[in-house]
């Protein structure tokens, strides 16, 4: 009697075994609970910044520190980010050649850094006009939440150049369609986590 397997829907592993299939689903089912871990750190943080969002000590507030249009431009490189991900997990799945794939991922990792860069200068313009995070409640809260992402960022950039690298070096084997599909989930977690900011954080800090 034969037994059809099971296939990820989102990632063509190619011909596997049983062993193969169990730590494929071990592997995921570890980075979904580090994700949702980490969901609850952010969660935690946003419920701060929405106590202390008025608290603001006498100093600046949201209209005199955000530039909106430089916040704009970096959801789209974020968000767009994200597509040209999706495009390499595509390359992935159904590509014969490596070369679309690492092609792909460059682009994400171009959007990521024109992001990383923007995030910076608009928080090197923050302290510029009074607002570090010692100033008041406020700041410590927006300190807290918005560069953690960023680190966020910072480290998968770092993990996308590792899996550059590896593609390079080793071609594209199990392992490192693994690491793709990990890395792919907790960047699309990122862009999620970036449209809850950009919506509570920076919309609604004008509001």
């Amino acid at each position: 009697m034969s037994v059809v397997a099971l296939k990820h829907p989102g990632l063509n592993l190619g011909p596997s075994d049983r062993e193969t299939e169990l730590k494929t689903e071990e592997l995921l089912f570890g980075f979904w609970v580090f994700v949702m871990s980490d969901a609850i750190v952010f969660s935690v943080l946003f419920a701060t910044y929405e106590i202390m969002r008025h608290s603001t000590a006498g100093g600046p507030g949201p209209a005199e520190l955000y530039d909106i249009k430089s916040v704009f431009i970096e959801t789209l490189a974020l968000l767009s980010s994200s597509f040209t991900y999706g495009m390499a997990s595509l390359s992935l799945k159904y590509g014969s050649s490596r070369r679309p794939l690492i092609l792909w991922l460059c682009l994400t990792l171009t959007l990521a850094v024109i992001f990383l860069g923007l995030e910076a200068h608009d928080f090197i313009t923050m302290f510029h006009k009074g607002g570090p995070p010692t100033r008041s409640g406020y700041l410590s809260a927006f300190f807290s939440l918005v560069p953690l992402h960023g680190l966020h960022v910072t480290t998968g950039s770092i993990w996308m150049i590792a899996m550059i690298v590896q593609i390079m070096v080793y071609g594209v084997d199990k392992e490192v369609k693994l690491g793709l599909l990990r890395l792919g989930i907790f960047w699309h977690f990122l862009d999620i986590v970036w449209i809850a900011i950009f919506s509570v954080v920076y919309l609604g800090g004008l509001a």
